[in-house]
């Protein structure tokens, strides 16, 4: 498994409407405003995490 490979999450629909479960993962991601980025490394755990809200994000290797 890539263990250390970064990838790329991006917010790219606003929270408006989204559930509190919902606005805690993103915000657990470290997104807090549309169209933002931040790198993880792709790990189970942040996977997971993208996995809930995989429709108000965007992922790129």
């Amino acid at each position: 498994m890539a263990e250390n490979k970064q990838i790329k999450i991006k917010l790219k629909r606003g929270l408006i409407g989204a559930s509190e479960a919902q606005r805690k993962v993103v915000r657990g991601l470290g997104l807090t405003k549309k169209d933002q980025v931040v790198e993880h490394f792709n790990t189970p755990t942040i996977m997971g995490m993208v996995n809930k809200v995989s429709h108000l994000l965007e992922v790129a290797e």
